[in-house]
């Protein structure tokens, strides 16, 4: 049995583990306690919700800023911000971000110059940016909640505590190996070259800022309805990305709210995620879409119009010159 075949068998049986999970948290509830739950939501906590959402979306820009950088290439910001958000409000709903979104940053990249294999860097830079968001966030509310996760995954609190304990102690070999380490780092087939020190550094920073304004985001649909502290949401947040990322479900469906119903079990907790999936999912997508087709349009524009200019340049100096 070929790897890629194996992939797709895994991806689907993962896809429909998550469906069950997502009819096994429904079924328990009518539609009708569901769509009073949210419109039990105050405005103030929705537009909270939003605000947050916005900031990840601003965290994932500096993604993109920072591994354009890591390349050695120069971009203006407002260029690898609508990279990245256009590439990430599609790839988060579509699932498998690294492919999805990286075939729509190459749309983009390769217009302003860069290469397929600086693309590569980028989405791979990327990558390792959210893990190290993860960890280090998820590292400091396992420490700072054990009993919530233990409680969450059945672990005892000694195994959480070293889970955390691990997982920030991971950033901090991350910074040390970028500040003295040159030579790429291989792990088997897979190879990344270290960033320096000062990207490394900001990595990190705005990795975990855009996964603590993902956890805020949800934590205002949660308190909504119940006292949920932020740091629980944190670690519940933290799961089920994980999750999501491992099974690559297209926005965790299943996941989360599987998850979720542990803090907040009834029909609040679904009112909570179809609030959130709303706010971090599909308005982006709702915006990310036209902007791509708007951008396709003039980019393509831009490009005809140069590609006329050098032609009408080089006729003109063939007309100009003698016989």
């Amino acid at each position: 049995m070929s790897l890629r075949l194996v992939f797709r068998v895994v991806a689907v049986a993962a896809v429909l583990f998550a469906l069950y999970l997502l009819f096994q948290t429904l079924r328990q509830y009518t539609l009708d306690e569901i769509l009073t739950a949210m419109r039990a939501i105050p405005v103030s906590h929705l537009l909270l919700g939003l605000a947050f959402a916005a900031a990840s979306y601003a965290c994932l820009s500096c993604f993109d800023a920072l591994g354009v950088r890591y390349t050695g290439r120069r971009l203006p910001f407002y260029k690898t911000a609508l990279a990245s958000f256009v590439s990430l409000s599609i790839g988060h709903n579509v699932g498998v971000a690294a492919l999805s979104s990286g075939a729509v940053r190459y749309r983009y990249y390769a217009r302003w110059g860069l290469t397929a294999e600086d693309v590569a860097k980028i989405v791979l830079f990327c990558g390792v940016t959210v893990a190290l968001g993860l960890m280090t966030l998820g590292g400091a509310s396992l420490l700072l909640r054990p009993q919530d996760a233990a409680d969450m995954t059945g672990l005892s609190r000694g195994a959480v505590f070293a889970i955390g304990i691990a997982s920030l102690i991971a950033p901090v070999i991350y910074l040390v190996l970028s500040a003295f380490v040159r030579k790429p780092l291989t792990i088997r087939s897979w190879s990344f070259d270290l960033p320096k020190l000062p990207i490394a550094t900001a990595q990190i920073a705005v990795g975990t800022l855009n996964f603590a304004f993902v956890a805020a985001s949800l934590h205002q649909m949660l308190s909504a309805f119940a006292e949920a502290g932020y740091l629980k949401v944190a670690s519940v947040s933290i799961i089920a990305n994980v999750a999501a990322i491992i099974s690559h479900v297209p926005g965790g469906i299943g996941v989360l709210e599987a998850t979720v119903a542990h803090i907040l079990p009834g029909a609040e907790s679904v009112a909570a995620v179809i609030a959130f999936r709303v706010i971090y999912y599909f308005i982006p997508l709702a915006i990310g879409l036209p902007t791509l087709l708007v951008s396709e349009i003039v980019m393509k524009d831009k490009t005809g119009k140069a590609a006329a200019s050098t032609g009408e340049d080089t006729q003109a100096r063939h007309a100009g010159s003698p016989a």
